[in-house]
C-alpha cells in the first residue's frame, strides 16, 4: 500500500499536476496537507478548507482515494463533508490524549479508516491509549503510521526510527495494518530508499512518502519530498520478501539456527540472573556500610568498558548502551528495594 502526495496543498495546480504525476506511476491513494501544524508561528500552515475543494476536484478528474491529517473536531467535520477518504491523526495530536479524545468523539457515528502516527516522544502507552480512543467511538477501520521519534542525540535521521517502538506494536497487535513514513524519519531524501525497504524487511504493510512536483522549491519539508517520478523509481527498486520458504534445507537449517538462540538465551538470562544475585550482595553491603546506591564514577567505568568489549565482539556500542541501561535502571530499582526494605525482626519471645 503506497500513500503520496505533498507535504502542502499550496495550490490547486500544484496539487492537481502532482497527483496527476502519480496517478501516472500506479499511485491510486495520494496524501496532503491542508492544515500544517507548524512549530513556530509566521510559517505557512495549510489553506485549510479551501484546499478541501481543491482536494475534491482532485478526486473527481483522477478517480483516486484522499488522505487528509486531522487535528480536532472542526477539521474532521470539514473533511468528512469533503468526501476525503482517509483521515489520519499526526504526531503532535497523538502525544496529547485530550485532542485524541476530541478527534474521537467528532467521529462518532461514522467508520471511515483512521491512521495513527506514532507520537512524538517514543512512549508506545501513548500510542495505544490513542487507538483505544478512536477504537471506543465505533471506528474499527485502524491502521498506524511509524514516522519515527524525537530524539536528543546526534542522528542522520530527522526523527530516530526505533524500530523496537513499533515492532512491539505489531507483535501486540498482529492484525493491526503499520505503515512506515520514511519521509520524516529520514528528513532526506536520499534516504528514502533505504528505510522504505527495512520496512517492508520488517513485514510493514505500506510507505506514505511525501512527493512533490517541483520538491526544491516546496513551501514545506523541501529536503525529504520527491518528484512522482523518483517516487515509481523508489518502489520499483523494492523488494518484498517472502515471509517463509517451501525449501526443506530451508526449514532444517532456520529450526537448528533457532534452537541455537533458544540455548543462548537460556545462557544469557542465567548470566543475568548471576548477576543480579551480585547485585542484591552489594545493595547489602552498602546498607550496611550506610553507602549511596548510585556511584557515578562506577556507572561510567562500567558504560565505558562494556562498550569496548562488546565492539571487540562485532557488537554494536550503541546496542550495547541501550542493553546495559536496562540492565544499570535494574540493578538500581532492586537496590533500592534493599536499601528501603525493614530488617525482619530476628528476637524472641519468652
Amino acid at each position: 500500500m503506497i500513500i503520496s502526495g505533498p507535504c502542502s496543498a499550496e495550490s490547486e495546480e500544484q496539487l492537481l499536476e502532482t497527483c496527476q504525476g502519480l496517478k501516472n506511476e500506479g499511485i491510486e491513494i495520494m496524501r496532503a496537507g491542508i492544515w500544517k501544524p507548524r512549530t513556530r508561528p509566521n510559517n505557512f500552515e495549510g489553506h485549510g478548507a479551501t484546499a478541501l475543494d481543491w482536494v475534491a476536484q482532485v478526486k473527481k478528474e483522477l478517480n483516486v482515494k484522499f488522505a487528509v491529517e486531522v487535528a480536532n473536531p472542526q477539521h474532521v467535520e470539514l473533511s468528512l463533508k469533503a468526501g476525503v477518504d482517509i483521515l489520519w491523526i499526526g504526531a503532535r495530536s497523538t502525544v496529547n490524549p485530550f485532542t485524541v479524545q476530541e478527534i474521537a468523539d467528532a467521529l462518532r457515528g461514522v467508520d471511515i479508516p483512521v491512521l495513527i502516527k506514532n507520537p512524538i516522544n517514543p512512549d508506545l502507552a501513548l500510542w495505544l491509549g490513542a487507538f483505544e480512543r478512536i477504537n471506543n467511538v465505533g471506528i474499527t477501520k485502524l491502521g498506524a503510521i511509524h514516522r519515527g521519534f524525537s530524539s536528543l542525540q546526534e542522528s542522520q535521521y530527522r526523527n530516530v526510527p526505533a524500530w523496537r517502538i513499533p515492532i512491539e506494536l505489531k507483535s501486540k497487535f498482529p492484525e493491526l495494518p503499520i505503515l512506515c513514513d520514511p519521509s520524516h524519519i529520514c528528513g532526506n531524501r536520499e534516504l528514502l530508499l533505504d528505510i522504505s525497504q527495512k520496512a517492508l524487511d520488517l513485514n510493514y504493510d505500506g510507505l506514505i512518502i511525501e512527493s512533490h512536483r517541483d520538491p526544491d522549491n516546496a513551501w514545506s519539508d523541501a529536503s525529504q519530498q520527491v518528484t512522482p517520478k523518483r517516487l515509481g523509481e523508489i518502489v520499483r527498486a523494492l523488494k518484498i520478501k517472502a515471509m517463509t520458504s517451501d525449501n526443506s534445507d530451508f526449514i532444517n537449517i532456520l529450526e537448528e539456527l533457532r534452537e541455537q538462540i533458544d540455548e543462548s538465551d537460556r545462557d544469557i538470562l542465567e548470566s543475568l540472573a548471576r548477576r543480579m544475585s551480585l547485585v542484591e550482595k552489594i545493595g547489602e553491603y552498602k546498607k550496611s556500610n550506610d553507602v549511596t546506591i548510585f556511584q557515578v564514577n562506577r556507572i561510567n567505568d562500567i558504560f565505558k568498558s562494556r562498550k569496548e568489549w562488546g565492539s571487540a565482539m562485532n557488537l554494536s556500542e550503541d546496542f550495547v548502551e541501550e542493553l546495559y541501561k536496562i540492565v544499570h535502571i535494574a540493578s538500581v530499582k532492586r537496590q533500592t528495594e534493599i536499601m528501603s526494605s525493614i530488617p525482619a525482626d530476628t528476637s524472641t519471645s519468652d
